[in-house]
């Protein structure tokens, strides 16, 4: 590499990176600095050494620092991938997703005279007019057709998959359930009249809304409008699945989807980021979950018929 047609005789500086060697060809060529790289062979290694004429020494130099103190953190280093993480158990997806229709073929499908739906289905009025709090969990095991149910076997398991696989599983299913619970307790204080509902798909919601922000606080701090990104990216799923359709329940998935996005946020933070690796951790969290579901149950089956 030569820029001018008099070598230039006086050694500055010398690498054994070729890397850098081009560096300060391009440096020294943008601000027109006549220079000369030699590669000088050795019995070890390959040397580059750069000569200037000795009047432009300090003005090479000076270029030269200038522009490796601005670019010393440039480029920036590509985010690390939350590859360190693996579950203490795999998740029981398919164990989880045949729980839901193996409990489908007791109950059925939604009639008003199954005592199973009469005492587990979602009630605004059981609910916040006579405490019947345990519906807001045994809505979520019951399903009113089976296209309703293997809608959310099929799109639910694949995601509360992926959730175990980021959270552990007894810290995700925990979160899924409580975030679920919250997104239709949300809708049930937001209904004006009586208003009855049941399945799987505010939980299904839930998981997106968590997945989303899981899934882009590794690519570095969230600032300003980058907050939004995982909102839009919610919402959008929410307008691709869970806003059309007969009986389908908008208010219970956009406020599944709204506490999925809140409870992802408490999930990406420490202390639980890194207590996902505790193994008393997951196993307190999963018997929570199984005793929260099962009490539930319990609760109902022990409840008077309406």
């Amino acid at each position: 590499m030569d820029s001018s047609p008099s070598s230039p005789n006086h050694h500055i500086l010398s690498t054994d990176k070729e890397a850098t060697a081009i560096l300060w060809h391009l440096v020294l060529s943008a601000v027109n600095i006549p220079h000369r790289i030699d590669l000088a062979d050795t019995t070890s290694n390959h040397t580059w050494q750069l000569w200037v004429a000795p009047h432009h020494e300090l003005r090479a130099t000076h270029e030269l620092e200038c522009y490796f103190i601005e670019n010393k953190d440039w480029p920036p280093a590509p985010p690390t991938p939350n590859h360190d993480f693996v579950p203490l158990l795999q998740p029981p997806t398919l164990l989880l997703m045949g729980a839901l229709l193996l409990f489908y073929s007791v109950t059925g499908t939604w009639e008003d005279h199954s005592f199973w739906f009469a005492l587990g289905a979602g009630s605004s009025e059981r609910i916040l007019q006579h405490h019947e709090w345990w519906r807001l969990l045994t809505a979520l095991t019951l399903h009113a057709d089976a296209v309703h149910l293997l809608s959310n076997c099929l799109i639910g398991g694949w995601l509360v998959h992926f959730l175990c696989r980021l959270t552990g599983t007894g810290l995700g299913l925990f979160s899924l359930l409580l975030t679920a619970a919250g997104g239709n307790l949300i809708n049930v204080l937001m209904r004006s009249t009586d208003h009855r509902f049941v399945g799987f798909s505010t939980a299904v919601f839930a998981v997106i809304g968590i997945l989303a922000v899981l899934s882009y606080q590794g690519r570095g701090k969230i600032t300003g409008s980058h907050f939004l990104i995982p909102f839009m990216a919610g919402a959008a799923l929410l307008a691709a699945l869970g806003s059309s359709g007969e009986r389908t329940d908008l208010g219970a998935h956009l406020f599944g989807l709204l506490c999925g996005l809140a409870n992802g946020q408490v999930l990406a933070r420490e202390p639980l980021h890194s207590l996902r690796h505790s193994l008393l951790l997951q196993s307190l969290c999963f018997l929570l979950f199984l005793t929260l579901l099962v009490g539930s149950w319990w609760l109902a089956l022990h409840a008077p018929l309406p």
